[in-house]
């Protein structure tokens, strides 16, 4: 990571993303711990501390450097629809590939510390347990896209924090995103029945725990590879039938027993192991009942 601010106020950072789901809770923790933010997204509102930034153009991303000159950048945006980047790959590596590249030159060229989020896919889920030194196997063209920028910032910027999510969940805040929590929350109130495989295993993290994470590591200086999630695993059907159940929808989850025809892979278990950020950070490791409740906390 680069070097704190000299002068004792806490660094200027720049979130990329600030709009999507993950975006809006980190600008949250982001402003709460003091940091000076702003916030980068392709299209803007017109509000104070705010910047134009598409990562897919080079020229993009150099002026908003020029413009707000941040010491540390947080990179979220990204295509991480597992089933839009397999029918979309060329779109896929532009962003997720092409765009973390434009950014991590910027980092290179102007000193500022780069945060990158990638995530579990990067491996195949054939077997229970990944630390940060597994090899990566990734089965999916989102996979492979973030595996390859994961190296590209390793060689380029040796001193980056990347951190990898298995499950990132919870309610999306204002402005409304995509939130894993509201999509079944609408399904349920319609009556629907959902479907959630019941052979896909992870380790979820809320969307507020994590960024908690993302600053601690940020403030420790922290660098290279660490894993975000809960201390257990569950499969996503386990964890629909405790999200219904919170939500006074049990009875309306069902177990998806095969891969659904037509969907890009996904590996069956992505339990990322957290011990390295045991280690590195202060705040304890969730279990999954507890990042179920800090989901429901977080909107209260």
């Amino acid at each position: 990571m680069g070097e704190h601010s000299m002068s004792g106020q806490k660094p200027k950072l720049l979130i990329i993303g600030s709009r999507g789901f993950l975006g809006r809770y980190a600008a949250r923790a982001a402003a709460a711990s003091g940091f000076v933010l702003i916030e980068g997204n392709r299209t803007l509102d017109g509000r104070p501390g705010e910047v134009a930034v598409d990562i897919r153009d080079r020229q993009s991303v150099a002026a908003a450097f020029s413009e707000v000159c941040p010491e540390i950048v947080l990179l979220l945006a990204a295509h991480a629809d597992i089933d839009y980047c397999e029918q979309n790959p060329k779109d896929a590596w532009a962003v997720n590939l092409r765009g973390a590249e434009h950014v991590a030159q910027a980092c290179a060229r102007t000193g500022a510390g780069l945060v990158f989020a990638s995530t579990g896919a990067v491996f195949d889920g054939r077997k229970h347990g990944y630390d940060e030194g597994s090899p990566v196997s990734p089965v999916s063209v989102y996979g492979e896209t973030k595996a390859a920028a994961e190296r590209l910032i390793v060689n380029l910027l040796p001193d980056a924090l990347i951190f990898r999510l298995p499950l990132v969940i919870g309610f999306a805040l204002p402005p409304r995103t995509n939130g894993f929590l509201d999509k079944l929350k609408k399904q349920w109130t319609r009556g629907e029945q959902v479907e959630l495989p019941l052979f896909e295993q992870r380790n979820p993290i809320d969307a507020g725990g994590c960024s908690e994470f993302i600053f601690e590591l940020v403030n420790r200086r922290c660098r290279g590879i660490f894993h975000i999630g809960s201390s257990d695993s569950i499969s996503r059907y386990e964890l629909g039938l405790k999200l219904a159940s919170k939500m006074g929808y049990s009875g309306r989850v069902q177990p998806q027993l095969e891969p659904e025809p037509g969907r890009a892979p996904r590996g069956p278990d992505h339990f990322l192991h957290t011990g390295k950020l045991r280690a590195a950070c202060s705040i304890p490791i969730p279990n999954c009942d507890l990042v179920i409740e800090r989901c429901f906390d977080a909107i209260a």
